[in-house]
C-alpha cells in the first residue's frame, strides 16, 4: 500500500534511488561527520578541513542528507545536527555509526547487486564475489569481520535491554546464550533477573572479548568456549539463541535447535529471539532483512508458520511467540 502524500510514480523513483541515500549516509557515517558537530553548526568548508574531504563535493552529499531530515541546513549553508545525525556520533548514546558502516559495507552490498541471479538461481553470489561463504570471509577479513561485530554490538546494545525484559527469567537456574557473543544480551538477563545465572557460549575468540568480568558478573556467569553447530552446554532452563537461527539454512537450524533440545533440564524451553514476519503486506523490518539474507547469506527471517515446523523436526513445540519493544519477537519452544 502506496502512501496517499506519495505518487506512484514518485514512489517507484525514490525506491530506485534508494541505494544513493545509503551510499551518502555511508559517507557521512565514514567521515564522521556528525563527530565534528558537536559543538554547533559548521560550513561544509570547514568540515571539509575537519575530515579531509573536498569542500564542494561533501556539501553535495550533506545537501541531500538534511533533504532527508539527517542533519539540518541554514540559509548560510552551515550544517548542524539533527536528533536522527546525532546518532551518527561516535560517542552518543546508542550510537549507529557502526551500524551504519556495518549495513552499507560490500558484504551487503555487492550480492545485493548480483540478486536477479539469487532470484533466477536460487543460489547467492556472496561465494562467487568473495570466494568464501560470508562467515569464512569475515574469519579470514580481519578488517571486514571488525566493522562486522562492531555493528552488531551497536545494534544489539540498542535492543539487548528491553528484550530481556519482555520475558519473565524468574523461573529460570540457567541459561544459556548459544553463540551470545561478547554477552551483551546475557548480561541485561542477568541484570533483570538476580536469580538466575547464565553461561555464555561461543567460539574462544569470540569470547576473549566478552564484556562479563567487566560488568561485575562473573560470580554469576561462565563462559564457555564451544561450536554450536557441535554441541552445546547440558542442564540449563533456557536455550537462547538470538539472531543466530536466522543466519542459516531450515536444516542447520533444525540440527542446532536438536542440540538445545538434548541438552536442556526436563521443563526447559529454547528462546530463539530473531524477527517473525507477520502476514500481510504492512511494512515490516523482517522483510527487508530476509532480503538482505537472500542476498548474502544462506539464512531468512521466518513466520510464526516456519517456527512451528523448525520446532517440531528438532522435538520441539512452539508454546507462544512473545513481541518485544524491539524488531525481534521471542519465540519459545519446549520439549514435545
Amino acid at each position: 500500500m502506496t502512501s496517499p502524500t506519495v505518487h506512484p510514480a514518485q514512489l517507484i523513483v525514490d525506491l530506485g534511488f534508494g541505494f544513493i541515500v545509503s551510499g551518502a549516509l555511508a559517507t557521512a557515517a565514514e567521515l564522521g561527520v556528525a563527530d565534528h558537530l558537536e559543538q554547533g553548526p559548521k560550513s561544509a568548508a570547514r568540515l571539509a578541513e575537519d575530515v579531509g574531504a573536498d569542500a564542494a563535493s561533501l556539501y553535495r552529499v550533506l545537501r541531500l542528507l538534511a533533504s532527508a531530515g539527517v542533519f539540518s541546513e541554514d540559509g548560510d549553508g552551515n550544517f548542524a545536527l539533527t536528533p536522527a545525525s546525532e546518532l551518527l556520533r561516535t560517542q552518543a548514546p546508542g550510537s549507529l555509526r557502526s551500524a551504519v558502516l556495518m549495513l552499507t559495507q560490500d558484504i551487503f552490498w555487492a550480492p545485493t547487486g548480483a540478486l536477479t541471479q539469487t532470484v533466477r538461481t536460487g543460489t547467492n553470489a556472496f561465494e562467487r564475489i568473495f570466494g568464501k561463504p560470508f562467515f569464512d570471509h569475515l574469519a579470514s577479513n580481519a578488517a571486514a569481520g571488525a566493522t562486522f561485530h562492531r555493528g552488531m554490538s551497536s545494534l544489539s546494545d540498542l535492543e539487548n535491554g528491553p528484550i530481556a525484559r519482555s520475558y519473565d527469567f524468574s523461573g529460570c537456574r540457567q541459561v544459556v546464550d548459544v553463540g551470545g557473543g561478547h554477552g551483551g544480551f546475557l548480561i541485561e538477563v542477568l541484570r533483570s533477573t538476580p536469580s538466575v545465572r547464565g553461561v555464555l557460549f561461543d567460539h574462544p575468540h569470540v569470547l576473549d572479548e566478552a564484556r562479563i568480568a567487566a560488568e561485575g558478573l562473573s560470580e554469576r556467569c561462565e563462559l564457555v568456549a564451544g561450536d554450536f553447530f557441535q554441541t552445546v552446554p547440558s542442564g540449563a532452563d533456557a536455550y537462547v539463541l538470538k539472531r543466530i537461527l536466522h543466519d542459516w539454512s531450515d536444516a542447520v537450524c533444525v540440527d542446532i535447535l536438536r542440540h538445545c533440545r538434548r541438552a536442556m533440564a526436563e521443563g526447559g524451553r529454547v528462546l530463539v529471539v530473531d524477527t517473525v514476519i507477520p502476514p500481510g503486506s504492512a511494512p515490516h523490518g523482517g522483510k527487508v532483512l530476509d532480503v538482505m539474507m537472500l542476498a548474502s547469506l544462506p539464512g531468512r527471517e521466518r513466520t510464526e508458520e516456519d517456527f512451528r515446523k523448525l520446532f517440531a523436526q528438532a522435538g520441539l513445540r512452539l508454546s507462544r511467540v512473545i513481541p518485544t519493544p524491539a524488531a525481534l519477537s521471542i519465540t519459545e519452544a519446549v520439549a514435545v
